[in-house]
């Protein structure tokens, strides 16, 4: 893992989310980019000193953040970058060759029943990013034990497998596999790929209505530090193509949510 994206948008969930992703840098040995998108206006009369105040705005929101923070020898690049915040993420992430992703859930000013904004949600929904959701004033831990929770058992994307035993070597931590089977799912996606299984310390199946619930269930005695999901059209996150945030009645966590793209 070489190159760490972090998009801040206001001060408190910046300070934190950065703070996050430099003990997580720390360890991996990555390169951190902090950002701050701003959105600017047409450059017509009257409005080009507006557009440089937003780059000010956004610089300087930037350097609070950084002077709130102990780098421990990480390198940080921070910069403003002009655009919307999805496209602007999704861009960045291809031209710097983004291993990972680290972000809030949603804004400040979103709905409390929201569990992820739009912003999070389009990149879930429309991007191959590895996306690590950190919680709001969650503090960084070493992952001791990753629980993956899935209900097709089939790992079509070598890159995928790849991110998860990456996460399980540089942390030492104990996978768990917990392998929910709905009425929809097929007897040839039950099979489980080798490959994962064998990075696993444990494997468990259970039947249940949604894969949400399943989780639900088999949460506290698993116990763990990150949870970790594969976003299939048909897993997950099936309701965000219904509409385009999650709510919090629908899917939420308590702890660090890593989401790998999985095939369609």
């Amino acid at each position: 893992m070489k190159n760490i994206l972090v998009p801040i948008g206001n001060k408190e969930n910046g300070v934190n989310n950065l703070k996050y992703a430099i003990n997580f840098a720390a360890m991996t040995g990555a390169r951190v980019y902090v950002i701050n998108l701003y959105k600017e206006f047409s450059k017509v009369a009257g409005l080009t000193k507006v557009n440089q105040l937003l780059i000010e705005e956004s610089e300087d929101l930037l350097q609070q953040v950084l002077t709130q923070v102990d780098t421990k020898g990480v390198e940080v690049i921070a910069k403003p970058i002009k655009g919307d915040p999805f496209e602007g993420i999704k861009r960045l992430s291809e031209k710097l060759n983004i291993d990972l992703v680290i972000l809030s859930p949603q804004s400040i000013d979103i709905k409390e029943e929201v569990y992820l904004g739009k912003v999070a949600s389009k990149l879930v929904k429309q991007t191959n990013i590895p996306l690590l959701i950190v919680p709001k004033g969650y503090l960084f831990r070493k992952f001791e034990t990753i629980l993956l929770a899935l209900k097709n058992g089939h790992l079509e994307k070598e890159g995928l497998f790849n991110m998860l035993k990456t996460f399980v070597q540089v942390f030492s931590a104990k996978l768990k596999i917990l392998q929910v089977v709905t009425p929809d799912l097929s007897k040839n996606e039950v099979e489980i790929d080798p490959n994962l299984k064998n990075l696993a310390v444990s494997f468990k199946v259970t039947k249940n209505a949604t894969l949400f619930q399943g989780v639900l269930e088999h949460f506290q005695s698993h116990n763990p530090d990150l949870l970790c999901v594969i976003r299939r059209k048909r897993g997950f996150f099936k309701k965000l193509w219904d509409r385009n945030v999650i709510l919090k009645k629908d899917f939420h966590t308590s702890i660090p949510l890593l989401i790998l793209k999985g095939e369609e």
